[in-house]
Order: structure tokens, then sequence, then C-alpha cells
């Protein structure tokens, strides 16, 4: 599949150290035919020049506008989409591509692994996403588990058909975060084509630092997933993007209910005391007690952030409520 051509898309507001980081990274594959468009606000040239880079100014917009810029300035046949703030293993693309001999797939991602580099802050945010407990069964996207058919996979890490990607118009700029959950519903639902996650297909994703800007992205994504459960329930009415809701709901409504009786409390206080002590153990898995007690605290808040933008998210008429 050496024939086929790529377009890597980056979008960002402007050309920092992350964007270099990561165009250095791509032009270091180990595969041979492909583009670089980077996608800042404004003109702003990189540090390095390259034939295969491309700087196309986009002025202020959001990232899945950006990254529709790209879409149609492409050459590829095949869009590959990576943040701004990540950068691709030198296989990346040789191990995305071959999975389009497949004619029914239209997408491949995989994993988006913490870089070594990355503070104790980020490290914990990815302990966290990437756990069973804290990521549930998304977890496989911070972390590489088996390969299989997906139904959703996000754009830091994804790509695309370029000829699906035309088909559908792109990506609906009206949802950010949630563009590639709409995006994902049409290819599976709509195309009944495939999505393919490979734990071969893997990025470093520098993770937002515990805890607000950690949370403030939990926050994001909560939200527009319990927007989305009610807009669009093809692929967003499971069980587990609820739990985290019931869990606020539950640690609420059980205190409530603990004050009525001694066995409310009793049970109240032993529920409560598992899950603590089940944050407290992915905590020590990490054997570094500062990351312990920062995993423990930020496990608790990252569902309750989650929960409770979710449960507004179900709330709202639209997103700009």
């Amino acid at each position: 599949m050496d024939e086929v051509y790529a377009s890597i898309i980056i979008p960002c507001k402007r050309i920092d150290d992350y964007v270099e980081e990561c165009v250095r990274y791509c032009l270091g594959l180990s595969y041979a035919h492909f583009e670089v468009l980077v996608l800042p606000d404004n003109e702003q040239p990189l540090s390095f020049v390259d034939p295969r880079i491309k700087v196309i100014p986009t002025g202020v917009v959001k990232p899945s506008e950006k990254r529709n810029v790209g879409i149609k300035c492409a050459c590829g046949q095949i869009c590959a989409l990576i943040d701004a703030d990540a950068y691709p293993d030198k296989d990346w693309l040789t191990n995305a591509v071959k999975h389009f001999q497949d004619p029914d797939v239209a997408a491949v991602g995989g994993p988006s692994v913490t870089p070594e580099s990355d503070g104790l802050r980020q490290w914990a945010g990815g302990l966290i996403l990437s756990s069973r407990l804290g990521g549930g069964a998304l977890a496989h996207r911070y972390t590489p588990e088996k390969r299989r058919a997906d139904e959703e996979l996000p754009t830091c890490n994804l790509v695309l058909s370029k000829s699906v990607l035309d088909k559908l118009g792109g990506f609906n700029s009206n949802y950010w975060p949630g563009e590639d959950t709409y995006l994902c519903m049409q290819i599976t639902k709509h195309q009944g084509m495939k999505i393919v996650y490979s734990p071969e297909v893997v990025v470093y994703h520098h993770r937002r630092p515990l805890f607000r800007q950690h949370l403030k992205q939990i926050w994001s994504y909560g939200l527009h997933r319990g927007y989305f459960v009610k807009k669009f329930s093809e692929t967003s009415r499971k069980p587990i993007y609820f739990a985290p809701s019931l869990f606020v709901i539950g640690l609420i409504g059980g205190l409530v209910l603990s004050f009525l009786n001694p066995l409310s409390m009793m049970i109240y206080v032993g529920v409560l005391a598992i899950y603590l002590t089940a944050c407290f153990i992915e905590g020590l898995k990490t054997k570094n007690p500062r990351m312990t007690m920062l995993v423990f605290t930020g496990m608790f808040l990252t569902h309750i952030t989650y929960g409770l933008a979710f449960l507004k998210g179900l709330a709202i008429r639209n997103l700009k409520d």
C-alpha cells in the first residue's frame, strides 16, 4: 500500500513548540508518501523548511472547521488527523494504511499514549484516563489493547479515507468536541462502513495537567456526551456514559438517605469506602506517594466532573445554553 498518498492534518491556534515537535516527528515517519498540512489561525512560519509541509492560515475558527479546510486542501487519498499537542510513532502511517486494503474500512485509529516527557500532573491525568476505573470501556483510547472494530474514535489519532470524508462533507462544525462522534456515527450507522482500532497505530499525546485543565477537558467531554445521548442515541446511549452521573446521584441521594436511618448510613458508608479504596489502589499501582494522591484525588474529581457535566448535557436544549 506504499502507493497511497496521505495528507497529515494538524489544526492549531498558533505554531508553538508542540506543533513543531509534531511536524518533526511526522517528517521522520517510516512511511514515504505524505504531505503535512499545518492550519494555524494566522500566517506564521515554522522554524524549519521542508517541501512536504504546507502552512495554511484559517482565521480564528473551531478545530473542526480547520480540519475541514485541511480536507479540502488535501492531495492525499487518506487524511491522517492528529492533534497539535501530539506526535506520531514512526510507524503510525505504515500501520494505519494497510487496513485500507479492506474496501469497507473508512477509518483507522489507535491509542494516544502519554509521552515519557510529560510532567507528574500530566502523567496522573493520563493514568486516570487509561485505567479501567477512570476510562472504563474507553481506556483503549489511551493505552494499547487488542485490535477490534470500533464505533467511534477521537480525532487526535484518526486516519480516514478522503473519498468518504468528501462524501460526508467533512466534519459537522456545530459540535466541538463531539464532531468526531458525529462523523463516526455517519460512517458506521449511515454508510455501513468500518472503523478499525489498531494498537499499532500509536500517537503520543501530551496530557492536560491535573487539576484545572484536566477537569475542564473532562467537563467538556461529559457535557457533549450528555447532549449527544438525547440527540444522537445511535452510539451514545451506552451504560458506560451514564455511570459517573449515577455515581453523583447516588453520592448525593445516599447522603440524604443516610440521615434517615442507620441501615442506610451503613450501606452508604460501605459503598463509598469500597469506591474510595478502589481509587486509592489505582494510585498505589504507581508506587509513587505523590502520584498516588494525585491519581486518588483526580479519579474522584474526574467522575464527579463528568457526571455533573453529563447531567447538564441531558438538560440543555442546545450546546449554547
